[in-house]
């Protein structure tokens, strides 16, 4: 059986991996990839949690489905933002993404 240590850890470094992709990438869309992936990581907290919790109840996946569904429609909402400002300016540079300033 695998210990709840080992699933904090890779859960750590994918958070870890998601936030330097958050902060470190120009790119709209590399940047949504690091959302993603600290998402992913809130998952496999919340369903490791569940598993090694004394408590039988299903909280943890039910928490689960609804960060997918939540990633889903972050996914659909950003990236049909990020192809409309690409129409627009051509560009997916997060720096260069000024639309709200006059």
């Amino acid at each position: 059986m695998i210990p709840l240590s080992w699933y904090l850890y890779l859960s750590a470094m994918l958070f870890a991996i998601g936030l330097y992709g958050v902060l470190a990438r120009k790119n709209a869309i590399a940047i949504l990839l690091g959302v993603e992936l600290m998402l992913n990581a809130v998952n496999i907290n919340l369903v490791a949690f569940w598993r090694y919790g004394d408590l039988a109840q299903m909280a943890g996946q039910v928490f689960a489905i609804i960060v997918f569904a939540v990633a889903a429609s972050e996914v659909a909402v950003g990236l049909s933002l990020v192809i409309s400002v690409y129409r627009r300016r051509n560009t997916v540079v997060a720096n260069e993404l000024d639309l709200m300033k006059w």
